[in-house]
């Protein structure tokens, strides 16, 4: 399971397992990881973990948030990464996305050993293609070939929502806004929800079509 371990000027504070899918971090009473700092804002960051990957956005706060000395406002975190919010510091540790996530445009690579290269070979061949087309508004008829393996939908600020390609299919996860997305006229909660073929959703008021290509 991945964690998260809290340091401050080399001392380690606590370690936090991302047992959640949605974990916020601020300086409010209300977040999972709670730094009562003034240079944290009250709601200054949350970190989406859907299956093995964890997706760290920056919620506009005011001091912004780093990874890796970088200023970020969505990032897909790797073993390693270091979190900078002010004086504090989260290490993203996790050893399996370390062992399995091999990226697919290197499985055929001679460095790959066998057992990562299957790895490889399967997550690519289990999949189906997909992509959303749009239905409504400026942008109706348009369509998106969902092929990362994270793709951020909304409007920044009002409601994100992220699909996630796995090796078992996609999922939608709501990641900020106090609207939830929603899934043939359903709202949905917190949790990961899988995508089926022809499945409409609505986020920020666009409704899109998620479908699977032949």
């Amino acid at each position: 399971m991945a964690k998260l371990i809290l340091s401050m000027d080399g001392l380690v504070l606590k370690e936090i397992q991302l047992e959640k899918e949605r974990l916020t971090i601020g300086r409010k009473p209300h977040n999972d990881i709670q730094i009562d700092n003034l240079a944290i804002s009250g709601d200054h960051a949350v970190i989406v973990t859907i299956l093995n990957d964890s997706f760290l956005e920056d919620l506009n706060s005011t001091n912004g948030t780093l990874v890796n000395g970088q200023t970020i406002k969505k990032h897909f975190l790797r073993p390693n990464d270091v979190i900078e919010l002010g004086k504090y510091k989260l290490k993203y540790m996790n050893e399996l996305a370390a062992s399995a996530s091999v990226p697919l445009e290197t499985s055929a690579a001679p460095s790959l050993s066998p057992a990562k290269a299957s790895v490889a070979a399967v997550k690519e061949t289990s999949v189906p293609p997909a992509a959303i087309q749009v239905l409504n508004g400026g942008n109706a008829g348009k369509t998106l070939d969902l092929v990362k393996t994270l793709t951020t939908l909304g409007k920044p600020g009002v409601q994100v929502a992220v699909i996630a390609r796995r090796s078992n299919g996609y999922f939608v996860t709501h990641v900020e806004g106090t609207n939830f997305p929603v899934l043939n006229g359903v709202t949905l909660d917190a949790q990961a929800q899988p995508l089926k073929d022809h499945d409409v959703l609505e986020i920020a008021g666009i409704k899109m079509e998620f479908f699977l290509k032949p």
